[in-house]
């Protein structure tokens, strides 16, 4: 099986970037019906995003958070890319503070 890995550089503090990657997992759960688990610092997520199946563990090493997931397929693999590493970006912006972002 192929999977889909995506690593996102940030230039946050281990807290924030994981209190970011929490807020959006909350997006993911209120807004897409996206289950998101936590275990420590690591997030199981899965589920759907239009017709994209999105299965895979984030986690996180310094200076990076980390996506390992199912490749979705050839037809599918650069709308998820996309999609994920467009919320990477706006999560992880230190620019925007943790109570812009939205969490539904």
């Amino acid at each position: 099986m192929s999977s889909l890995r995506i690593e996102f550089p940030h230039e946050l503090t281990p807290e924030d970037a994981r209190a970011r990657i929490r807020a959006l997992g909350d997006y993911l759960e209120t807004r897409h019906g996206i289950g998101v688990t936590w275990d420590g610092d690591r997030a199981s997520v899965r589920g759907r995003y239009l017709v994209v199946a999105i299965d895979g563990v984030v986690s996180f090493a310094p200076g990076l958070v980390i996506f390992d997931g199912k490749d979705p397929g050839f037809l599918w693999r650069k709308k998820a890319r996309d999609y994920l590493t467009g919320k990477l970006k706006k999560y992880l912006d230190p620019g925007v503070s943790l109570a812009d972002l939205p969490r539904a």
